[in-house]
């Protein structure tokens, strides 16, 4: 009994040193390291990775789903609708900062790789859809008659694609890019 629980012991540390691995070089922007380097990083053989994995691509799932599992908590954010517009504005991007600088690596690798995993696609439409929600819930009262089109670009402002553009096209801190987010977003919660 107690030589299979070691093997199981072992089996499971594996797995995990695997998934730390490529999580690791996704944090290095690698998403499509080869199994070599993601054994020799993980401490394993080659040959054996796939013990653990049905393949390459079960492999970068279960490294995306760790990475974003570990950040699942900073999703829910408690914004009562009546919360003055100003504050909303600044619990929302803060918000999206921690989010998006907790999960970029894995989020990075997700959209490379959705074009041929339906599941991470999947995964993307559905994150997406809750922070939409989150949004619409948030800014209900700000956004009660204003144009249609306010909210689309509101959504687009508070999402990973654009927090991408500031902060790796742009160069900006995390810092910077919040205050950015946070006068463009005032400025389009305020209009008439």
């Amino acid at each position: 009994m107690g030589e299979v629980d070691g093997r199981r012991e072992r089996r499971a540390g594996n797995r995990q040193a695997a998934i730390e691995a490529l999580v690791e070089l996704f944090g290095e922007d690698r998403f499509q390291p080869s199994t070599v380097e993601i054994s020799e990083r993980a401490g394993i053989s080659a040959r054996s990775l796939f013990r653990y994995f049905d393949d390459q691509d079960d492999l970068v799932r279960a490294a995306i789903d760790h990475n974003l599992s570990a950040a699942r908590p900073l999703l829910e954010i408690d914004i009562a609708p009546d919360t003055p517009t100003a504050e909303k504005v600044d619990r929302i991007v803060a918000a999206r900062v921690r989010l998006f600088d907790a999960t970029a690596p894995a989020a990075r690798a997700a959209r490379v790789s959705a074009h041929r995993h339906e599941i991470l696609a999947a995964q993307i439409q559905e994150s997406r859809a809750f922070l939409r929600a989150q949004l619409r819930r948030t800014f209900a009262p700000e956004l009660r008659g204003a144009p249609a089109a306010r909210f689309p670009v509101l959504d687009v402002l508070c999402s990973f694609e654009t927090y991408e553009l500031l902060r790796r096209d742009q160069g900006m801190s995390s810092r910077r890019a919040a205050k950015v987010l946070t006068a463009a977003i005032v400025a389009l919660v305020e209009i008439p």
